[in-house]
């Protein structure tokens, strides 16, 4: 068996060194704190629970994702957590099942993806986020979307960009206006999703084309979406999208692709993706989704997570930091007076310690800072 490197870490995970460590920690309060003063409760869940307990959770949600481990003390399977939302699902649907809705919700911690994407390649990312318990309604979703950019705005985030989707799209138009076979749902799904409209033609699905060019900004998607004749079964729904960009508007740049599917899985009538500028990629989704409770109980629900690690990359959270070195002897009250007053004081155990060699910006002069 060869022997581990020193300090090599699993493909995926890593080591957060300062001052990045500290960035992290100060976006994920600037996060939780804004969603805290829309009324959502900060819950916490375990990292790892039993299998069965993640799996189903959510509708159409399965058992993708998962690092499993064996518990020494009950023997049966444990799963490390993914994504935090089935497990606000399964506190939500027993230990508050009792609680008055809407309930709103909010967490904030480590997950661990089974696998990384070539977009992100960690699998160890911190999520936070807030859930919607007991509503899916453009109410709903109007306040969620608020929210989720309202806690991107405290965490320094600007140019924000929310990229609306409606994941049951093409089944909703299947069973209606434009008939499909069941067998060519999933298909047809997956072709919009690529935007190739010579697969959708070859599969017979012509009147699905019009949807392809209907992605963009979200007046224009809009009014592309409303030409498309299909009985009004698209009306309620685009009128609630319409509903919801106004309550964003002037606060985020809103988009609209009908057909993007890729990652929503158990999302059911509207999803979203978030962005902003100089961060690369995708930095928060959500959408409404249906809990299954006990007893094949359905509850509906809306939320969004956002995913911090990116944002710590970009740069944001960092504070210029004032270090401050006290000699040896220094007064203990003194050293308490400046701590008090903003300074992060750094002791010298020995005579031999200096400013510079422990990385302090400023030394004190008598009682007073003064810079290296």
């Amino acid at each position: 068996m060869k022997t581990i490197p020193p300090g090599l870490l699993p493909e995926g995970l890593r080591d957060r060194l300062p001052p990045e460590a500290e960035a992290a920690a100060r976006l994920l309060r600037a996060v939780t704190d804004s969603v805290a003063s829309y009324g959502y409760e900060r819950v916490s869940p375990p990292l790892a629970e039993f299998e069965e307990g993640l799996v189903g959770q959510l509708k159409s949600d399965g058992a993708q994702d998962l690092l499993r481990i064996i518990d020494p003390v009950s023997r049966r399977t444990l799963a490390l957590r993914p994504d935090i939302t089935a497990q606000i699902g399964r506190i939500a649907s027993t230990r508050m099942a009792g609680r008055p809705r809407p309930l709103r919700l909010a967490y904030g911690g480590e997950i661990l993806k089974l696998r990384a994407t070539q977009l992100r390649p960690e699998r160890q990312l911190i999520q936070a986020g807030a859930e919607l318990i007991g509503a899916d309604s453009i109410a709903a979703a109007s306040e969620i979307l608020s929210v989720a950019v309202d806690a991107l705005s405290e965490a320094g985030v600007t140019d924000i960009t929310v990229d609306l989707t409606l994941p049951d799209l093409v089944p909703t138009l299947a069973d209606g206006p434009f008939p499909l076979a069941p067998e060519l749902v999933e298909p047809v799904r997956a072709e919009l999703d690529e935007k190739d409209a010579g697969a959708i033609a070859a599969l017979g699905a012509d009147a699905y084309l019009p949807l392809i060019h209907a992605a963009g900004p979200v007046d224009r998607a809009l009014e592309r979406m409303r030409a498309i004749d299909a009985g009004g079964a698209l009306k309620s729904r685009l009128d609630g999208v319409e509903q919801i960009a106004a309550a964003l508007d002037g606060r985020a740049t809103i988009t609209l692709d009908p057909t993007e599917r890729h990652g929503f899985e158990y999302q059911s009538w509207l999803g979203f993706s978030l962005f902003g500028a100089g961060i690369a990629g995708e930095i928060g989704r959500g959408g409404s989704y249906t809990i299954c409770g006990p007893d094949d109980g359905e509850e509906p629900a809306m939320g969004f997570s956002l995913y911090l690690d990116p944002l710590v990359d970009a740069g944001l959270g960092a504070k210029d930091k004032r270090r401050l070195f006290l000699p040896l002897g220094t007064d203990a009250a003194l050293a308490q007076r400046l701590r008090a007053d903003g300074w992060r004081t750094v002791a010298a155990l020995t005579e031999a310690e200096s400013a510079e060699s422990l990385g302090c910006t400023h030394r004190l002069d008598g009682e007073d800072p003064v810079p290296v």
